[in-house]
């Protein structure tokens, strides 16, 4: 598996960057933005990581790994990517936000060194295009983490 800067149309990526995000809106606009990392092996994309500037430094702003290759450390290895990417960039801090019924990227974003900011209270909306009804694993999906790394 390689890992390298994205510099082809977006659009192609459109599957991908709709595992990370399910609003269409929102995907439409995370799309153009930022510096995208993908994961490729033997020719197929298999994961992507999503860099925006931020005030505090750089927002991890998407990241999906190919459903079939989930739990392979994929997502990891772009995520510690992405944490060089923004230390070799002279950055402060990088942000990542998930959503609080989501324990598992919790977990995830603690085990690399991220900690726990605040909490954004009815984060995923219909007003803000997320369907209504939302669960992850039976959880509603209701509030937004943020978590900080201090690089």
């Amino acid at each position: 598996m390689e890992i390298h800067t994205h510099t082809g149309p977006r659009d192609e990526l459109r599957g991908l960057f709709a595992l990370a995000e399910d609003a269409p809106e929102r995907l439409a606009a995370h799309l153009v933005r930022g510096r995208v990392l993908l994961a490729v092996d033997d020719g197929r994309v298999i994961g992507h990581v999503q860099l925006v500037e931020a005030p505090e430094g750089a927002e991890l702003l998407t990241m999906a790994v190919a459903e079939d290759r989930q739990g392979e450390g994929i997502g990891r290895a772009l995520a510690e990517r992405a944490i060089a990417a923004c230390r070799a960039d002279g950055l402060g801090t990088l942000l990542v936000a998930t959503a609080a019924a989501s324990t598992g990227n919790l977990r995830f974003y603690q085990r690399l060194g991220f900690r726990m900011l605040r909490v954004e209270r009815d984060a995923f909306t219909v007003a803000d295009g997320y369907p209504a009804g939302l669960e992850i694993e039976g959880i509603p999906l209701r509030d937004r983490v943020w978590l900080s790394l201090e690089l």
